[in-house]
């Protein structure tokens, strides 16, 4: 049994869509060669039963009971044979499938977690979901026909020996007329593939304007937009019809060639072995087991077509998943230098800031926006990074810089599981632990509330829970993950200022002898702070206490607001 995810996806090969192809089945080449096997004596055990039943039918013209018995025994163990590789390759096929597609939106998934705000600033995210959830099962299709495709080749081959054997004239028949036909799809496929393509831009786009819209629905319904929305989504969706019904031509074309060129197929063999047959160049076995082979043959040609198409389709899905892979984290993994012991300043190579190590620092200003860039860039999740220790974020191993310095967003988001999971993600917290970061984050009447407590489920995007209650589970869960840095952006703007105060000097206490940033305008949270930075956009202008810096009218403006 292959357990999925797996332990390590691979480095895929990303030159182009065939050779992410090729480099796919390189890693599943055991289980390929075993439905390969299978596939071929599943189709060899059909493709060799025509041929005992035309010997049957002559043992029978010959009254000849003994070889009767034989080739029906012989019918009978073809039987036997074909059941079970059929069943095997059946079950190879569905691994192939699977692994290919699990492993690709492994590779996605992890590129994802790496790489993420360059892929959807350059991709729609609606595009990006349609690339995991379809293109990826598209790229697994190929993975399940190719056993059988083999094993139509190989099955026509031996059937046109065989009928060449018999007859030169309905051998030739085969070898000519098959590569003929399926020759004659080709000039379908390109067509198909540039109409797969058109589909999937369009469906992407529509995604994305479908996830933009219920995002912001309440926004909408705010400013009386749910009906300029709706008609261009409605666009969107009529453009995604009109393509769709593009690529059905050939798409149509080609579901047409699999059911009359088969037929075509059978009734020029059954002519030519019909007119053998009275000119007595073949015996009466003979004409049924060529009638069986020209049955046997639809499968193969079938097969062939099903092939070209599923393979064009996982061609398509290929370029649509090299798209993603493609694009260039904005962090490396490089690990060139370890972080020097002693004093650990983090620094913002832009403005200059320095933040002293175990200080409990606040950055406050005019656009909050650009304040939280800062913050970001402190975070290493926004270019140019800053440094800790003297030494550049880039230059550090990501693992080591996430476990040095955590971040939380201003929209904190909760995850589908139980909460007790989701706020020890590490499943390194004591239960002393997790009651003390609770207390610290005011949050311990969210768990009261609810019937399981820590062991409730939480729902999709923590939906249950409102603003103020999925900003204080997020505190929680950065104080049990922070060690040595924690950078809060705005955490506490959807609590009530008592909450907030009772937050903001336990947030202190805790956090005692750690770096802490804090971005935030409240004078709650800025009267705690050692240091409070203030900026004008992403200009420094002034540092010093809250109540130092409360001496400056900009400052003053800022965070009292009207309200001294």
């Amino acid at each position: 049994m292959r357990i999925l995810p797996l332990d390590d996806p691979g480095t895929p090969d990303l030159t182009s869509p065939g050779r992410y192809l090729r480099w796919l089945g390189m890693n599943q080449l055991s289980t390929l060669l075993g439905g390969l096997i299978f596939g071929i004596a599943w189709m060899l055990s059909q493709a060799l039963t025509p041929a005992a039943i035309g010997q049957a039918v002559n043992a029978i013209r010959r009254h000849d009971t003994e070889a009767l018995w034989m080739w029906a025994a012989a019918v009978l163990g073809l039987g036997i044979i074909m059941a079970i590789s059929g069943v095997i390759r059946h079950r190879f096929a569905v691994t192939n499938w699977m692994v290919a597609s699990f492993r690709t939106i492994q590779l996605l998934g992890e590129h994802l977690a790496m790489t993420a705000s360059p892929v959807t600033a350059e991709i729609p995210t609606g595009d990006v979901v349609n690339t995991m959830a379809s293109d990826a099962t598209r790229i697994g299709g190929a993975y399940d026909v190719v056993a059988r495709f083999v094993g139509a080749i190989i099955s026509y081959v031996v059937v046109a020996v065989i009928m060449l054997r018999t007859s030169v004239t309905l051998g030739l028949v085969v070898l000519l007329g098959v590569p003929l036909l399926v020759t004659g799809i080709a000039p379908l496929i390109k067509p198909l593939q540039n109409r797969q393509m058109a589909v999937r831009e369009r469906a992407g786009k529509l995604t994305a304007v479908g996830a933009d819209t219920v995002a912001g629905l309440r926004i909408l319904r705010g400013i009386g937009g749910e009906q300029v929305f709706f008609e261009r989504y409605q666009q969107r969706s009529q453009a995604v019809r009109k393509a769709g019904v593009a690529a059905a031509t050939p798409q149509a074309t080609l579901d047409t060639a699999q059911v009359a060129l088969p037929a075509i197929f059978i009734l020029i063999i059954t002519w030519v072995g019909a007119r053998l047959t009275i000119r007595g160049e073949i015996n009466a076995g003979q004409l049924v087991a060529f009638y069986g082979y020209a049955v046997f043959l639809v499968a193969p040609l079938r097969t062939a077509t099903e092939f070209v198409e599923k393979v064009t389709r996982a061609l398509v899905g290929a370029r649509k998943v090299l798209r993603v892979l493609t694009i260039n984290p904005q962090v490396r993994d490089v690990n060139l230098v370890e972080v020097p012991n002693g004093d650990q300043e983090l620094t913002d190579v832009v403005t200059g800031l320095t933040i002293g190590q175990g200080t409990f620092f606040a950055l406050c200003g005019t656009d909050p926006t650009a304040t939280a860039t800062v913050a970001e860039r402190l975070g290493a999740f926004a270019l140019p990074h800053g440094t800790y220790g003297g030494v550049a974020l880039t230059d550090l191993a990501l693992e080591e810089v996430r476990r040095r310095i955590v971040v939380s967003e201003t929209e904190p988001r909760l995850f589908t599981g139980p909460l007790r999971l989701e706020l020890n993600a590490t499943e390194t917290a004591t239960e002393v632990d997790l009651a003390e970061a609770l207390a610290v984050a005011s949050a311990h009447d969210v768990i009261e509330a609810l019937p399981s407590g820590l062991d409730e489920v939480v729902e999709e995007r923590g939906r249950a829970f409102s603003g103020g209650q999925r900003q204080r589970l997020a505190l929680a869960r950065a104080l049990l993950a922070a060690e040595e840095v924690l950078i809060l952006i705005e955490p506490t703007s959807a609590v009530d200022a008592h909450t907030e105060l009772a937050i903001a000097k336990r947030l202190r206490d805790a956090r005692r002898g750690h770096t802490t940033v804090v971005v935030t305008s409240s004078p709650l949270l800025l009267d705690v702070c050692d240091t409070v930075a203030f900026f004008d956009g992403e200009q420094l202008i002034a540092t010093g206490t809250h109540r130092e810096l409360l001496e400056r009218e900009d400052y003053k403006a800022t965070v009292l607001r009207g309200e001294e």
